[in-house]
């Protein structure tokens, strides 16, 4: 039963992939990057990362509109 409050104690860092971390050089955050960072995040003391949207998107509503599955 504890173990269903995790969130109560979770810290929780909200993340863009596209502008965190770029590994390639393109100018654009990738999930390489993202995991070049993760011990980063960890020594924020950050436990849970919560992916903003990263498909395909018309950009009709921030993102949230995944326009290829």
């Amino acid at each position: 039963m504890i173990n269903d409050l995790w969130y109560k104690n979770a810290v929780i860092y909200c993340l863009s992939v596209e502008t965190f971390m770029d590994a390639n050089g393109d100018g654009v955050g990738d999930f390489q990057g993202l995991m070049r960072r993760l011990d980063y995040l960890s020594g924020l003391g950050v436990t849970v990362i919560w992916l903003m949207p990263f498909q395909a998107s018309p950009g009709r509503d921030d993102g949230y509109d995944a326009s290829d599955y």
